[in-house]
């Protein structure tokens, strides 16, 4: 999964964890596990809350816990 995970973010540069859950049919909580092995990895980062995501603007963005793929 982490490697699905990985492909996804590296493709999207930058996802939201609830869209993560939706599109991996997966628990917030297990991938934010995940989300958290590879930020500590460098791999990935937990972007600030109030970031935008760049997609609808209909979320709060304090509400919206987004990751970024980093390079």
């Amino acid at each position: 999964m982490i490697s699905e995970l990985s492909i996804f973010l590296r493709a999207h540069r930058r996802a939201a964890l609830k869209d993560l859950a939706h599109r991996f049919d997966a628990d917030p909580e297990a991938l934010r596990g995940m989300l958290e092995l590879m930020e500590r990895k460098g791999l990935v980062r937990r972007l600030p809350p109030g970031t935008t995501c760049a997609g609808c603007c209909q979320c709060d963005p304090a509400a919206i816990e987004l990751y970024e793929w980093r390079e």
